[in-house]
This record gives structure tokens, C-alpha cells and sequence, in this order.
């Protein structure tokens, strides 16, 4: 039923294109002067309409239509670090804001004196993986460090994952009964106080592969549970394609395994202003503006690159 309303929208839209440009048609062939404004509005509306279906085209792959999980894991760099994956939190919110996607934290962890250590957020919209799968990887930022009374120049790093949302039966991963460990404890806020009477957080071990996963949203133990299984269908078919990736490599002598420090992305903050994508080269002056949320402009320069 999922896939028969996805491609019935898919046809209506097009059917709905079809007809605005038959009625355009006609209104033009009518050779009213009046109606000229009503026209350019019409077809530039349209040709907006055109260029978003043919950017959809390139969301090709087979989890690409589908919700998206963010997670944000402060790396090398101290408080710093912890500060920046705090501003990558802030920048993927405003990002899904303007998208129109929804967004909820599953679960977080703060930093001891500012930011977050980690975060995990469900992004629920059409396309949401789509995008987000070109923000994977390792985040750089350098600046002039806030926290260093000497104001010293500092360079940070946080590492992305974007993981498909997917339901128990598309996840083709199976997971036996007695290959997890889950244990439940109350969730708890900044500072470490707690925000549930109950113990309604959820913890579940993977005990064949040692994945752990959490989720202490302010919810019921069975709705946690249940996203936290989300999430661990969502690693271990992360964990199956990465092997089978890694196997072709090998096969084809090209096998590079990726490291830590390979950076996606820098955000210079000083001593000038840029962001630049080191896989496509794409880069913008306007860092403040990336960190505000606009970001699609390195998102359709990726997917235009990976083909």
C-alpha cells in the first residue's frame, strides 16, 4: 500500500502538470494582452514546478523516498568539539524547518560545559534520506575558540550519520530474539536530573555485532523501545551494505577503509569565512548562512556528483 500511494502521488503530479500546461496553452493562444502578467507568472511557477520534479529524479536510491535518522557525535576537540556538534544539531533543525520536515531528538547527551556530546533526531518528510545521505561523514570547523582565554584559533570535528528509517519488513536484516540485551532506566536532562518518575528509556545491545543503542525521549517505554529497534535495523543494514561495499572494493583492488579524520566538509569561521565540500568542491562564503540552515546548495552539487 506505501509503494501504490507513492506512485499514485507520482502520477497525479505529472497529470497535474500536464493539464496547467494545457490550460496555459489555451490562455496563450487566446492573444489577450490582459492576460500577459497572469501568463509569466503561470510558466515561471511552472518552470519552478518542472525544476524540483527533474532535482527529485536524481533520488534514485532504493531508501531515498524514505524518513531519515540524524545523529551528531562530537569528536576531536574538547569542549569545542562538543560546542560544534551542538551548531550542527541547530543547523540540521533550521535546515528541516525550512524543508517542512518534521523533526523529533531520540535521544542526547550533553556536554559538560557546553554543547552536546551526541545527539540522535528523526527526520520525518518525503526525501528526507535522500538529502541527508550527502551530509554523512566527518564535519570540520575552524574558528577562534570561545573557550580559550587566550582566544587561540582551534579546529574541531564532528562526525554525521544518516541512516534510513526503515520498517521491520523493508529492513532485510533479521534480528533473533535472543541477540539483544535491553535493559530501561529514567531518562535524564541537563545536569543530570531526571525528567521521568518511570523508567521509560530504553537500551538495547546487539550482542552479535556490540551496537548499542539508546533512546530516552520523553515517551512511553514501548514507543522508545520501538525506536530504538528502528535505529538498530538501521545500523546493521548500514553494517551490511558497508561489507558488501568493501568486498567490491577489494575485488576491484581499490579498497581505501575510511578513517576518522577524512573530512567531508570545512566551515572556516577564521581568518576568513568560507564552507567548502572537499568530495565536490562546491563552497560558499556565506558561513553563517550554511550554519542557519542553508545548505541545499551542497546537498544538489552532491547528488549531481554521485550521479
Amino acid at each position: 500500500m506505501k509503494v501504490v500511494s507513492t506512485l499514485r502521488d507520482e502520477v497525479e503530479g505529472w497529470n497535474s502538470v500536464r493539464q496547467r500546461l494545457r490550460d496555459l496553452t489555451e490562455l496563450a493562444q487566446m492573444d489577450d494582452e490582459s492576460l500577459r502578467g497572469e501568463l509569466e507568472s503561470e510558466i515561471s511557477a511552472l518552470e519552478a514546478e518542472l525544476d524540483k520534479r527533474a532535482f527529485n529524479m536524481m533520488f534514485s536510491g532504493k531508501y531515498d523516498r524514505d524518513d531519515a535518522i540524524l545523529a551528531i557525535h562530537a569528536g576531536a576537540g574538547g569542549t569545542d568539539s562538543q560546542d560544534w556538534a551542538g551548531m550542527l544539531e541547530r543547523m540540521y533543525l533550521r535546515w528541516a524547518e525550512d524543508q517542512g520536515f518534521q523533526t523529533e531528538i531520540l535521544d542526547m547527551t550533553l556536554g559538560e560545559e557546553a554543547g552536546i556530546k551526541s545527539v540522535t533526531i528523526a527526520v520525518t518528510g518525503k526525501y528526507a534520506f535522500g538529502y541527508l545521505r550527502s551530509e554523512k561523514g566527518v564535519h570540520r570547523l575552524v574558528r577562534l575558540s570561545p573557550f580559550d582565554a587566550a582566544h587561540r584559533r582551534h579546529t574541531s570535528f564532528a562526525l554525521i550519520e544518516v541512516l534510513p528509517q526503515v520498517s521491520m519488513d523493508e529492513a532485510e536484516v533479521e534480528i533473533a530474539p535472543g541477540d539483544i540485551k535491553m535493559d530501561v532506566f529514567r531518562s535524564s536532562g541537563a545536569g543530570g536530573q531526571n525528567v521521568q518518575k518511570n523508567a521509560t528509556a530504553v537500551r538495547i545491545t546487539h550482542l552479535p555485532t556490540g551496537i548499542v543503542v539508546t533512546c530516552q525521549n520523553e515517551r512511553s517505554q514501548a514507543q522508545n523501545r520501538e525506536f530504538a529497534m528502528n535505529i538498530l535495523r538501521a545500523r546493521l543494514l548500514e553494517l551490511k551494505n558497508a561489507e558488501k561495499d568493501e568486498e567490491r572494493a577489494v575485488l576491484r583492488g581499490e579498497y581505501t577503509k575510511a578513517e576518522w579524520g577524512s573530512q567531508i566538509r570545512s566551515y572556516v569561521l577564521h581568518p576568513y569565512q568560507m564552507v567548502k565540500d572537499h568530495r565536490t568542491d562546491h563552497e560558499v562564503g556565506n558561513a553563517q548562512g550554511v550554519l542557519d540552515g542553508d545548505l541545499n546548495g551542497f546537498m544538489e552539487s552532491y547528488l549531481k556528483s554521485a550521479g
